[in-house]
């Protein structure tokens, strides 16, 4: 492996590690940007599968204490539910035209989200409505690897606080991810070349994982809210650019 190789890869994963450690995801949507330069995509989606699930998992000790479990169970059960129905749907999608059109919610409602200054505390549906979040959202991970945005947004619109929207983000990702990474294993879609650049990745992704927790427990609400709503229209972007491209 060349030079430039091993450092775009570790470059990679601190910077996926810092984005996770900060907002509990966003591996993908740091790392994929880098990798993709020296990677083919059959290897580099898995890594990142690979690299959430270890940066989220090293972060989980420091963390656990501050969830609150009771509002994360009805997304762990609709995203469970949901992540084979989307991904039986990949043969019949268009995978190009899917993504532009998430690309452009995420894009309009982390704008509007953003500029709204009324604080927002919608009770609407309860668990049911959480858990029919959880399985959009679990269709949309099975289908093109989009877990995060619905329950992200939606945990927004509830008004949970920092350490409650925390907790949700990382405990269904890390769910979804890793659920679908199981998945990918079993059927023979993870090469031993992964495994490789898994381990050479694994430093990176701890150092950066340690730091972006460090500094999420010096934010306070309002500033990791700013920070979350950033990453997601970031990925909005990301995904109209290369859809746009794709078309």
């Amino acid at each position: 492996m060349e030079t430039l190789t091993y450092a775009l890869l570790l470059l990679g994963a601190l910077a996926g590690g810092f984005v996770s450690g900060l907002a509990g995801f966003g591996t993908a949507l740091m790392a994929l940007g880098i990798w993709l330069y020296v990677l083919p995509p059959s290897l580099a989606v898995p890594l990142v599968l690979i690299c959430s699930v270890i940066a989220q998992t090293s972060t989980l000790p420091s963390m656990w204490k501050i969830f609150d479990l009771s509002l994360v169970w009805p997304f762990l059960i609709g995203g469970l539910i949901g992540v084979p129905i989307g991904t039986m749907l990949i043969a019949s999608a268009d995978p190009k035209v899917f993504k532009l059109s998430v690309g452009i919610l995420i894009l309009m409602f982390s704008s509007a989200l953003y500029l709204n200054k009324r604080p927002l505390a919608i009770k609407f549906g309860g668990r049911l409505a959480d858990g029919a979040i959880g399985f959009a959202g679990g269709i949309l991970g099975g289908l093109a690897g989009l877990s995060g945005p619905l329950p992200i947004l939606w945990a927004n619109i509830r008004g949970w606080n920092k350490h409650e929207r925390r907790g949700i983000f990382q405990l269904f990702n890390f769910t979804v991810l890793a659920t679908a990474l199981v998945l990918q294993t079993a059927s023979g879609l993870v090469e031993i070349k992964v495994v490789w650049l898994a381990l050479v990745a694994f430093p990176g992704t701890l150092i950066g994982a340690w730091a972006g927790a460090r500094v999420y427990h010096a934010l306070n609400d309002k500033h990791f809210g700013d920070v979350v709503l950033g990453l997601l229209f970031l990925s909005g972007l990301t995904l109209v650019w290369n859809s746009l491209g794709a078309l």
